[in-house]
């Protein structure tokens, strides 16, 4: 398999891969679309794929030869589009077939976590009224496989298990963590192996005082404080724990590691995403203009990734 120059790139047909089946849905439209202006700027052939049940045909149709992914959630971040493509031999920005399964699933990755001995919030899996109080109230439930914080709870009562356990999928899909008060910090990375680089760090602050989908995507007064106001040794820290991350997994492109930091102990790493929103909203793009690269600039760094992986 050769790799593709940016001459190569600009000879072939880009499909944008948006949309999707999963709950995100219309996250990913709204990402797909901003992506898909900003590679017709730069000279692209380009089209976009809302992507639904016969993809392989869409993507035979429509003539793809590279495949730009702002798929999020199920059936598009956790390694099946990945591995389709890979079958087709269509080379794809973000990271491979593995790293994306492993790391949309929840309880996969705190297992990671825990042997690489990087620091994460206790939890339980699988869900349940004991698991929650055997970690304590405040806590956290959250679905096994979805993004975008969808059906994820904050319990403060043993009234609430239940109903957020139900809204997490059940038991079984779903796992519990300790909630950790603290500034929450995204920090994106972009590349390979040791050719990764940290581009930055961003600071949340919603106004209900949970990051949750509607302070993510419907909300205007969320504060996105970029780079995140902390000390010099905990930017170092939360850089090199985001690097840390990006390779435990093996990932390629653009990741965004979330954590959280009491202001008193190390950060906490909750979890990463291999394909970052690239909404307005969105936070790598927002890391990436601090880290002086445009949106398009981003958009066509994540694009020569995939070249470099070749077909």
């Amino acid at each position: 398999m050769m790799a593709m120059s940016a001459e190569d790139l600009h000879s072939k047909r880009v499909g944008v891969l948006m949309g999707g089946l999963s709950a995100e849905r219309e996250v990913s439209l709204q990402s797909g679309a901003a992506a898909l202006r900003a590679l017709q700027s730069r000279g692209y052939s380009t089209v976009g794929i809302d992507v639904g049940e016969l993809a392989c045909r869409q993507l035979i149709d429509a003539g793809v030869e590279v495949a730009f992914l702002v798929l999020h959630g199920r059936w598009g971040e956790d390694g099946c589009m990945q591995g389709m493509l890979e079958s087709m031999r269509i080379p794809y920005t973000g990271s491979g077939v593995l790293p994306s399964a492993l790391a949309m699933d929840k309880v996969v990755s705190k297992r990671l976590f825990d042997a690489a001995g990087l620091p994460t919030a206790p939890w339980r899996y699988p869900a349940s009224a004991e698991a929650v109080r055997d970690l304590g109230l405040p806590a956290v439930v959250k679905p096994r496989r979805e993004g975008s914080s969808v059906g994820l709870t904050v319990v403060r009562a043993q009234t609430e298990i239940e109903r957020a356990i139900a809204r997490a999928g059940g038991a079984e899909q779903a796992l519990v963590e300790r909630y950790v008060h603290g500034r929450e910090i995204s920090v994106a990375v972009l590349g390979s192996g040791e050719e990764a680089r940290c581009l930055g760090s961003v600071e949340i602050r919603a106004a209900s005082g949970l990051y949750d989908y509607e302070a993510k995507y419907t909300r205007d007064d969320t504060q996105y404080l970029v780079p995140a106001p902390i000390p010099e040794p905990v930017g170092r820290r939360i850089g090199e724990l985001a690097l840390a991350v990006h390779r435990l997994f093996e990932c390629s492109g653009a990741t965004r590691t979330d954590m959280i930091w009491d202001e008193v102990q190390e950060p906490t790493v909750l979890e990463i995403n291999t394909l970052p929103g690239m909404t307005n909203h969105s936070l790598l793009p927002k890391i990436a203009a601090h880290a002086g690269m445009t949106y398009d600039d981003l958009v066509e760094a994540m694009l020569m990734d995939a070249g470099l992986k070749g077909a």
